[in-house]
């Protein structure tokens, strides 16, 4: 078949190149227009739009799927429209100018956590499994029917960016096996079942650690926020990021929430119910570094670390 991607973060490009190296002709990539990155604010292209370039692909850089980027997309003549986190909607009359229309690759088990952010949300939730799933794109949010699904157990101390990154490539090749399935024509499609769940883009107040929450609530929020927004709290007035932390060893005492003490050589923080152990910080204005390195030269007495 001929077929458009449409994708633009790091996420989606393991499935650009599955599809770029498959039988069908890749006739051109869509991704959002290049942002400004860094302190320096740089405009830099796309993950998905650099790859595109070392293969030499098409691309059509579009915020929107307006009038002149439907135009071009529909120039190219797709038989089948492919899109992985692009980051924008697809539209009539764009959505049904494909044969085939277009199928989504999305990052959970449909009809759980649709939305900009299903691993996000997952790790937040605390869920034990969770997947990827390939169906047919239509108007409403992530409804369409599912084509085919692949499930995945969440390894207990995966980030965000662990569990997308796997999820991303495992993801790739379920994308693959669909749209091969869709051109032989055996592809089959179900409708979503189960309760509907929806997953928000993260905004920065979601990495405000809740000290309160239990222990178990508190790392699912780290875990879940992991690299972006990240996890933050405020201490002496000032923003502290906790890049990495995990349950405290047995036998730590147990700490009023948002406190923090010395055991050893770790630093612990108080939640509602037992501690964690902060593993990696970064205070204002500095650089990441261990926990432990940070609170010898913090010199704090008795820290509060409050909302």
């Amino acid at each position: 078949m001929r077929i458009v991607f449409a994708g633009t973060p790091e996420a989606a490009v393991p499935s650009l190149r599955r599809l770029a190296a498959s039988r069908h002709d890749l006739a051109a990539v869509v991704t959002r227009t290049d942002a400004p990155l860094g302190r320096k604010r740089v405009l830099t292209p796309s993950p998905v739009a650099l790859a595109a370039a070392e293969l030499g692909i098409e691309t059509v850089k579009a915020d929107r799927l307006d009038d002149a980027a439907t135009a071009r997309i529909t120039g190219f003549e797709p038989e089948l429209g492919v899109i992985v986190a692009y980051g924008g909607l697809v539209r009539e009359p764009l959505l049904s100018a494909p044969a085939h229309g277009w199928i989504n690759l999305h990052f959970s088990l449909l009809p759980r956590w649709r939305g900009a952010a299903p691993v996000q949300r997952a790790l937040m939730a605390g869920d034990a499994v969770t997947g990827a799933a390939v169906f047919q794109l239509v108007p409403e949010l992530d409804a369409g029917d599912v084509f085919g699904v692949l499930r995945h157990e969440i390894d207990p101390a995966a980030t965000a960016g662990d569990l997308l990154a796997e999820l991303a490539d495992s993801g790739a090749g379920l994308l693959a096996c669909v749209v091969d399935a869709i051109a032989d024509g055996t592809a089959v499609a179900a409708p979503q079942e189960g309760e509907v769940t929806i997953a928000p883009k993260l905004t920065l107040d979601d990495g405000l650690i809740r000290w309160e929450e239990p222990r178990e609530g508190v790392l699912a929020r780290l875990r879940g926020v992991t690299p972006e927004p990240g996890a933050h709290t405020t201490l002496d007035g000032s923003r502290l990021k906790v890049l990495a932390a995990t349950a405290a060893p047995a036998g730590a005492p147990r700490l009023a929430a948002g406190a923090l003490a010395a055991h050893g050589r770790a630093v612990l923080a108080g939640t509602g119910s037992d501690p964690i152990e902060l593993v990696a910080v970064q205070p204002a204005g500095r650089g990441a570094m261990a926990a432990g390195d940070w609170w010898r030269g913090a010199r704090l007495v008795d820290p509060v670390a409050g909302r």
